[in-house]
């Protein structure tokens, strides 16, 4: 659309007679491609494709506004470097109106489709327990995701007609076949906590065979909706099956080497800052330019990451100490540096030494991960892979301090470890670049 907009104003602008110059000869199709990425890329740091922010109108024009205002600062000083690039003032003008009130229209229009009752793909779930209240309220969180929970069936006659949060219990297993018929079902997710005894495994394989709807096992269908593992439906056998094959292996070298590379090339470019930083570091306090830290790494090895220091000296003098918000052992310069990520950069070496990847789960120390991994089940296979410098849980949940943030956190850990690629790590790289260039989450 907004590539159409750009085509649309140079026809407004030079008539029907002048456009095919303009676009042709001129190349006016490839400026409109490079303007429409421009606006695409400033959509996507302003966070326009994430339904979760976006789910208010007023938010959403204004982000726009922001986002398209963004993009025609950057097209400037691009026609400014690359006169050839130049549209036209007339054309830039018109343009960006009609690309915004486009985008606006457009966008409204899908969250109605979304949001609305009467659209989506009908849902039922097959339990009533914790898991199944628990994976309804996160779909009720999502209504732009497009499912519709109908309600839930279960196996206790005394729950029938009972509202769990919104939707209710609307019948028993046994009837399910029926249920399924009545009510247009055109997904089935199963989520018992208990099922021996409980679980209708023949009417399942039955429409399942007949392929009359799609059914789906709760922690699967949990995970798509939410981006992270439910610790509640979390069972060994997911450990077990979840085995490194030849392919997986080979993946996983590869995925290494990509990694490796961007460490280096970041060691490379980020050397003036380094310089800087360690410069402003010894200027302001005294003690040395980096911190070293014992951490956890992958199968539960030991190693020393090397961070620039943000803190005075004795910052732990009285032992470790999760840090807090506007942390008061922080220094002036070690604000600054934790504010831009840039504390991080020396953490090039530990991934160039192999004892951490570019993405990953965050390493923890050892005294927190003994603390931890008797509070919450689990936590130690976070230490299946090795640790990154970011990762899925650092851009989907905001700085933890506590056991209950880091049993958060281990959920998103262990669905990155589940579906770890090169394409989910490019996924995190651009998010966290957007999360330094913006502030967001440093403590």
């Amino acid at each position: 659309m907004v590539y159409g907009a750009i085509i649309a104003a140079v026809y407004l602008r030079v008539g029907v007679d002048g456009a095919p110059f303009e676009l042709v000869e001129k190349h006016g199709y490839w400026k409109a491609a490079v303007a429409g990425f421009f606006c695409l890329a400033a959509f996507y740091l302003f966070d326009l494709y994430d339904f979760l922010v976006m789910h208010d109108r007023r938010e959403l024009v204004l982000r726009l506004v922001q986002a398209l205002g963004l993009a025609w600062i950057a097209l400037a000083l691009s026609f400014y470097t690359y006169p050839a690039l130049m549209l036209g003032r007339g054309i830039s003008l018109i343009a960006l109106p009609l690309a915004l009130g486009l985008m606006v229209l457009w966008r409204i229009s899908i969250h109605w489709f979304l949001g609305h009752p009467g659209f989506g793909e009908r849902i039922l779930i097959v339990g009533s327990g914790k898991f199944a209240v628990e994976m309804a309220s996160e779909v009720l969180n999502r209504p732009d995701a497009g499912y519709r929970i109908v309600g839930f069936v279960g196996t206790d006659a005394d729950l029938l007609g009972k509202s769990l949060i919104n939707p209710r219990v609307i019948g028993l297993t046994d009837d399910l076949d029926q249920i399924v018929k009545r009510e247009n079902i055109d997904r089935i997710v199963v989520a018992m906590g208990e099922r021996r005894g409980q679980l209708p495994t023949n009417k399942l394989l039955q429409l399942s065979l007949t392929g009359q709807v799609t059914i789906e096992e709760g922690a699967s269908f949990y995970e798509r909706v939410t981006g992270r593992v439910s610790l509640s439906m979390l069972r060994p056998s997911w450990l077990i099956f979840t085995g490194r094959g030849r392919q997986a292996k080979l993946a996983e070298l590869t995925r290494a080497t990509v990694h490796w590379l961007v460490a280096l090339i970041g060691a490379i470019l980020s050397l003036p800052i380094v310089l800087l930083t360690a410069v402003l570091i010894k200027l302001e306090s005294r003690g040395p330019v980096f911190y070293k830290q014992e951490r956890i790494g992958k199968n539960g090895r030991t190693f020393v990451l090397t961070k620039f220091r943000s803190m005075r000296v004795d910052a732990e003098q009285d032992g470790p100490v999760w840090a807090s918000k506007r942390d008061s052992r922080t220094t002036r310069v070690g604000r600054v540096i934790r504010k831009v990520r840039i504390d991080e950069i020396p953490q090039f070496w530990n991934i160039l030494k192999g004892e951490m990847s570019f993405v990953g789960p965050r390493p923890e120390r050892p005294h927190f991960v003994a603390q931890l991994a008797e509070e919450i089940p689990f936590y130690e296979q976070r230490h299946l892979i090795a640790p990154g410098l970011t990762g899925w849980a650092q851009i989907k949940y905001p700085y933890g301090a506590s056991i209950e943030d880091a049993r958060q956190k281990l959920q998103y850990d262990l669905f990155y470890i589940k579906n770890q690629g090169l394409i989910l790590d490019a996924i995190i790289l651009f998010e966290t670049i957007k999360i330094i260039l913006f502030g967001r989450g440093a403590q």
